[in-house]
């Protein structure tokens, strides 16, 4: 009995300590220098500071019910995003300009074909086949691609400015198309047709029939989410200096900056949408993982362009031919697998197949 008491008590308490704790590193780091152990520590700190995130956040998006729910994890992933990236690139560095390139090319890659194919293959796995709404799907994965190639392909092909980047006015023109895309796609998914993006037949898994959470437990996990969420966008700040150091030291391509900060700030909601396939929900996990895409572009691209006209810092958008092409590959796959409205094992090992020869051929280029 003591035993399971502790087992209780340490389940009940730990997305309270949890966050602290993660605080309290993070108030260690400006205080000693970040290296060693303490690097360590701070890694520790903010993996179990997502954890502990993604938990607090699934208590509120069960309180506020879907579609709402999916939208606070994405905002809030999408707030660790912008923050780091401006931090950054405020501070200085020779690559800073290609820094929100590399970030928002990698999210979308990383989402598109890793959360995606994982969530895809995980449910084949267990359930064979999974249904979801294309009528939802379709539309969010179309605003994706137009928001893909409008900021990381286009720029390539303009000449208005030298080499793949936009000119001031073009900047502005699609950071106000990127947001503006953005907020007819949450009002589409959380107001005109919400049912589209609500779960095919029947809920499954115990989750979803549990008993929503109290008011009062609900905003206490939304006080916590923004301290869990908060540790980690400085704790990832503080270890900026120290991925960067690792990728010299290793004599990474420079790309593996926007990937290290990509697979930090996406962490959260990875786990959260293969939680999801797992529990047969699939059409949760496109919602998280379309959402969040869409959210990165939509919103930190308009942020940082803002920052980088305001202060006057060069920003380049365009990526390269080899990029290009793996970036059509995984929109023309996508749109394949999201028009049959239903998944099964094949279109899951593409996708990862896919994310594979990302992640290969940004290390080996």
């Amino acid at each position: 009995m003591p035993a399971a008491s502790a087992r209780k008590a340490i389940r009940r308490l730990w997305p309270i300590l949890v966050p602290i704790a993660a605080l309290a590193t993070l108030a260690i780091s400006y205080l000693f220098p970040v290296a060693g152990l303490l690097a360590a520590a701070c890694g520790i700190a903010l993996v179990c500071g997502v954890v502990a995130a993604v938990h607090h956040a699934e208590v509120v998006a069960h309180r506020i019910g879907e579609p709402f729910g999916t939208l606070v994890l994405a905002l809030a992933v999408t707030a660790i995003e912008a923050s780091l990236v401006i931090s950054l690139i405020l501070g200085g560095g020779e690559h800073a300009s290609v820094l929100v390139r590399d970030t928002v090319y990698a999210t979308v890659m990383i989402i598109a074909t890793g959360v995606i194919g994982l969530c895809i293959l995980l449910g084949s796995l267990r359930y064979r086949e999974q249904k979801f709404r294309i009528e939802g799907a379709g539309p969010a994965f179309s605003a994706l691609a137009a928001l893909a190639v409008l900021v990381l392909i286009m720029p390539v092909f303009t000449v208005s400015a030298p080499g793949a980047t936009y000119s001031t006015s073009q900047l502005v023109f699609v950071a106000v198309c990127s947001l503006s895309l953005w907020c007819v796609f949450v009002f589409f998914q959380t107001i005109s047709h919400r049912d589209y993006f609500l779960p095919l037949g029947p809920l499954a898994g115990a989750a979803e029939h549990a008993p929503p959470p109290t008011r009062a437990r609900a905003l206490t996990s939304l006080g916590l989410l923004f301290v869990a969420l908060t540790a980690v966008i400085l704790l990832a700040k503080q270890l900026s200096p120290t991925i960067e150091s690792a990728v010299n030291a290793l004599e990474a391509p420079r790309i593996a900056v926007g990937i290290a900060v990509a697979l930090l700030v996406l962490l959260p909601e990875s786990i959260a949408a293969a939680r999801a396939a797992l529990a047969n929900r699939l059409q949760t996990s496109l919602n998280l993982a379309l959402g969040s895409a869409l959210a990165t572009i939509g919103l930190t691209v308009p942020v940082v362009v803002a920052v980088c006209i305001a202060f006057d810092l060069p920003i380049v958008l365009g990526v390269d031919s080899k990029d290009v092409a793996l970036l059509a590959l995984t929109l023309l796959v996508g749109a394949v697998g999201i028009g049959s409205g239903r998944t099964n094992l094949m279109y899951g090992a593409v996708q990862i197949v896919i994310f594979a020869a990302f992640l290969f051929l940004a290390l080996v280029p």
